[in-house]
């Protein structure tokens, strides 16, 4: 007869260790997990600059990061963004970030404000605005924003205006006002130079293609109006007539509190001054905004016209007439 053999239970120790063995397995397996979906990607690194353009989504920055050897997995990261922005989105703008920061870490870093942010300066705009956006955009004081406004003022009388070139900036947050200006100052100049260049085989002045183009930038409705207008500015300027623009009536009186660029109600009213072309002769002693290179174009290339006069009705089409007559014909069928 055989006999059975009877297995005996494992003893309570054995099942202890069995439990603490397994519990160890879990939990290098999760860490494992961890570490190759939201663990660093080196451990050692230098910080380098990652920027998050404005038309950029979280799913782009994820996936940027991603081929930038920033992060294992996008769709994790994107998790780990969520929760630090609570759902708020991306902010555009320059981060410094390194590859020995883990995802959480990372998502932390681009939720907080940017080390550089993107600050987009327009056209036709003067250097009192200017002041306005990079205060907002860079978080100024009130004595930084001062500082700018006066560093502008001793560039000398042909840097005043118009030489803080219209384009979109990535500026370090900390960046003293000095060199801001000196930054957007510095664009333009690259900018200009060829532009420059032709002014000297026209026998022009920099300064003068520049005011004319600042004259033209604001008082054009259209690129395609800029070369007429330029063309009517030639004119008056060689019969010897005032220029008359309104854009220069509204440089002169423009304030933060007022407006910048207020529609003058009559010229007559307005108190004479170099900036006031209905009264005076000749060119304002410099320009009065930041044209745009189209406007630039205008000013060295104006075309070819009769028209001494000029209105935009109020679809912005732009009327010429040869004759103050013919003017006012057009304001009555066109403005009122």
């Amino acid at each position: 007869m055989k006999t059975l053999d009877v297995k005996r239970p494992p003893s309570a120790g054995v099942v202890t260790l069995r439990i603490v063995i397994g519990f160890v397995a879990v939990v290098i397996v999760l860490a494992l997990g961890y570490a190759s979906a939201f663990g660093p990607m080196w451990k050692e690194a230098e910080k380098e600059q990652f920027v998050i353009t404005p038309d950029k989504s979280v799913s782009d920055v994820a996936t940027d990061l991603y081929e930038k050897g920033f992060i294992h997995s996008p769709w994790i990261f994107q998790i780990a963004f969520l929760k630090a922005t609570d759902g708020k989105g991306i902010r555009p703008g320059g981060y410094e970030i390194s590859k020995v920061m883990d995802a959480w870490s990372i998502a932390d870093a681009l939720v907080a404000p940017p080390y550089y942010a993107w600050v987009k300066i327009p056209v036709g705009v003067r250097k009192e605005q200017i002041a306005n956006i990079l205060s907002s955009a860079l978080a100024w004081t009130p004595e930084q924003k001062q500082e700018w406004l006066t560093i502008t003022d001793s560039y000398g009388k042909d840097y005043i205006e118009g030489v803080y070139f219209p384009d979109t900036y990535l500026i370090p947050n900390d960046q003293p006002p000095a060199l801001v200006a000196a930054r957007l100052k510095g664009r333009f100049q690259e900018a200009f130079a060829p532009y420059a260049e032709e002014a000297v085989k026209k026998k022009l002045s920099w300064p003068t293609v520049l005011t004319i183009a600042s004259i033209i930038q604001r008082e054009a409705g259209s690129v395609e109006d800029m070369s007429i207008i330029s063309g009517v500015i030639q004119k008056r300027l060689a019969l010897g007539m005032p220029l008359a623009m309104d854009a220069t009536l509204q440089y002169m009186t423009g304030s933060d509190e007022r407006g910048w660029w207020v529609a003058p109600s009559s010229a007559s009213t307005y108190p004479d001054g170099p900036f006031n072309t209905y009264k005076r002769k000749g060119l304002p002693p410099h320009a009065i905004a930041n044209p745009g290179l189209a406007a630039i174009e205008a000013a060295l290339n104006p075309t070819a016209t009769n028209c001494l006069f000029y209105l935009h009705d109020n679809n912005g089409k732009i009327h010429c007439s040869k004759t103050y007559k013919g003017q006012l014909y057009n304001v009555n069928k066109y403005l009122k």
